[in-house]
Order: structure tokens, then sequence, then C-alpha cells
């Protein structure tokens, strides 16, 4: 008799270890990020140059919707263009395990000591809206606006309405590869068109910085028929100096097709006369569809361009005032 209950127990525990190792897929542990279904959940980490930009800030706020929605998390950092702070940021971020990084750099030679403690932990990167220097050795793929071609309709708009040419300023900012793309396309657009540049100085895509730079030049400059700002907030800065000083004969035009650069487009009055436009909506979704693949194994192309658009006062009502498009 104790032979038989000594069995049974022997066999109880059996079954019972093999409950166990069945339940927790035949002895292997749960991968770290599963949920209780077994489902892979990731932890992603985002850069952009500068958070106070719009732009910036929707791109930001959707790939954190659409990452959220897979029920994963999003580790975001704002430099506010310090590409020195950028590195310890995604330093910080790399130290949290993250699976995947969604990156747009605040300088993009400078940014590399990142990329490549990002290349040494093994951890793909989606470059979105401008480019980082030797993106073959450190990307996984790009996506972003078609940003030569967004300078070039500005350059385009304003060889039409200025046949004559006549003196520009240009406020670019070098450290910027989309910025140096829309300021090359905007350039190569008005050569051979009787324009001369009388100043070309780096703005850093900011408003404030850029109203400082064109107060001086309009002093120096204040007959320029036209100003081109690398982005619309630099658009934004030259049209609050050229207001001040009381100038009303120069065409200003931007990069972004930001609901404020609209709002001065429906304005009979305004400066503002055109911007090149992009949709961040669909570059953070671009975005986040390629590190889904990515993260599935799938095959990626090195580049996914998004088309840009030229905006004026004459089509601006058929984008809308109150968002991007």
């Amino acid at each position: 008799m104790k032979k038989i209950v000594k069995a049974a127990a022997l066999l109880a525990a059996a079954v019972s270890l093999v409950c166990m190792v069945s339940c927790n897929g035949g002895g292997k542990k749960a991968k770290a990020g599963s949920d209780a279904s077994g489902e892979k959940h990731y932890k992603f980490g985002f850069t952009c140059m500068d958070q106070s930009n719009p732009f910036f800030v929707l791109i930001e706020k959707t790939i954190r919707e659409e990452v959220e929605a897979r029920g994963d998390k999003l580790i975001s950092v704002d430099p506010a263009n310090n590409v020195t702070r950028q590195i310890q940021q995604v330093e910080d971020v790399i130290a949290q395990n993250v699976d995947g990084f969604f990156l747009n750099p605040a300088e993009a030679e400078g940014i590399i000591p990142a990329l490549d403690q990002l290349k040494s932990a093994g951890i793909p990167v989606v470059n979105f809206d401008t480019e980082v220097a030797d993106m073959a050795q450190y990307v996984t793929t790009y996506t972003g606006s078609d940003n030569y071609n967004a300078g070039k309709v500005c350059g385009e708009d304003l060889v039409k309405k200025c046949p004559n040419g006549g003196d520009i300023i240009v406020l670019d900012s070098p450290t910027m590869n989309s910025v140096v793309d829309r300021t090359n396309g905007f350039l190569d657009a008005i050569k051979g068109h009787g324009f001369n540049i009388v100043a070309q100085q780096d703005a850093k895509g900011n408003l404030q910085v850029s109203m400082g730079i064109a107060e001086d030049l309009l002093q120096a400059h204040p007959n320029v028929v036209a100003i081109f700002g690398g982005n619309d907030p630099t658009a934004l800065g030259a049209l609050a100096a050229a207001n001040a000083a009381g100038i009303k004969n120069t065409k200003i035009y931007g990069v972004d097709g930001s609901p404020d650069i609209k709002k001065e487009l429906s304005s009979s009055s305004s400066l503002i006369e055109g911007t090149g436009a992009q949709s961040p909506i669909n570059i953070a979704k671009q975005s986040v569809e390629l590190m889904y693949k990515i993260k599935a194994g799938e095959k990626v192309d090195p580049r996914y361009p998004v088309p840009t658009f030229f905006i004026s006062k004459d089509n601006v009502s058929q984008y809308g005032i109150d968002g991007w498009q």
C-alpha cells in the first residue's frame, strides 16, 4: 500500500513538472518585453533637433501615438539644437535597452559619436527629415521630404514674380542637411535670372535668431526684393524684422507649410509670399511603418522620399490654416 501511495505521489509530481514546462513554452523563458500572451512589445528612442519647432512637435506626437497604439513605448528627448546634449541624451536612452531609434540630427556630422554607439549596440535607426552624414554606414533607412524640391519651388515662384531679378537675402543653416538641400534647390532655381545674393547667413532654423540677423541685414540692404528662409520659423523671424523696419516690398519665402505661415499667406497684406510645403504627419507615419518592418525582419530600401509642393496666397485656402497638411 505504501508503494502505491509513493508511486502516485511521484506521478503527480511528474504531471506538475510537465505542466510547468508546457506553460513556459517548452522550458524556454519568455522573451523580455513580451506580454502574458507572448506577444513581443518594443521600446523605442526618439530624438530630433529641436522640439520647440512645431514641425517636430507634430512628428513626435504622431510617432508616439502610432507606437503607443501598438502597445509599445517611446522614450523622447529634446536636445534643443545642441548636438553635444543630443549625443549625451542618446547615450542615456541606449542605456534603457531600446529596440530601435527614431533620429533626426541637430548636426549631420556632429551626431556621429551617438551613431557609433547605436551601431555598436545593434540598435536599428530610422533617420527622418534631416540626413545624417555617412547614412549608409549608420542608418537602416531614411524617410523625409524632398527638401531640394521644397526650395526649388520657392525659387521658381520668385523668378516668375521678379523677372528682372534683384538683390536677395538667404537665411540658411549649413549644419542641417535638410536646409542645405532646400537652399541648393532655391539657388539653382534662380540661377541665371539676374538675382544677386547680398547676404547669406546661418539662422540656425530659429525664429529669434533669424529675426536678429534679418534686422541687421535689412538695415544694410533695405531694398532687397526677397528673403529666403530655410524653414518657416526662419521666414517668420525675417517677417518680424521686416515689419519692424517698415519694409513693404520684400517677398519672403519659407519651407514647411506650417499653420503659422499659412495664416500669413491667407492675409493679403503679409510679406510672406510662399512656402515649400511638407507633411510632418506623413513623415512620422512612414517612420513608424518602416521601424516595424525592420523589427519584423522585412527588407527596407535605403530611402523613402515624401513629396513636397508649393503653397502660396493663391492656393492656401485648399490646405486650411488650422493644421498641417
